[in-house]
């Protein structure tokens, strides 16, 4: 069984033990997380397609870690004019272990 979800503006094909690393969500190591927002659930015998999601269908989530992404460089410059700029950035991510999926 897997299901796709949404969550920080991003899909997520999830299946029931996956960790994966979102964008930050609110909560502390251990607690539970349950996405609404799924927008396709898929078993052995069906598939659930949502308009634009399914009706009564979750998945619940168990925080991990709260942890940073890698650092990224951004770097402009225009040519011939003395001007340049570099700033960087790092993405705050939660990791978190998929428990359950229900229709």
């Amino acid at each position: 069984m897997y299901a796709v979800i949404k969550t920080g503006a991003k899909q997520h094909k999830v299946t029931e033990g996956d960790v994966l690393s979102v964008e930050k969500l609110a909560g502390n190591k251990g607690d539970e997380v349950i996405f609404n927002e799924v927008l396709m659930v898929s078993d052995d015998k069906e598939v659930k397609i949502g308009k634009p999601f399914v009706d009564g269908a979750k998945v619940v989530g168990e925080i991990i870690d709260q942890k940073k992404g890698p650092k990224l460089t951004i770097y402009h410059m225009i040519r011939r004019k003395g001007f340049h700029k570099k700033t960087g950035h790092r993405q705050e991510l939660t990791s978190m272990k998929i428990k359950k999926i229900s229709m």
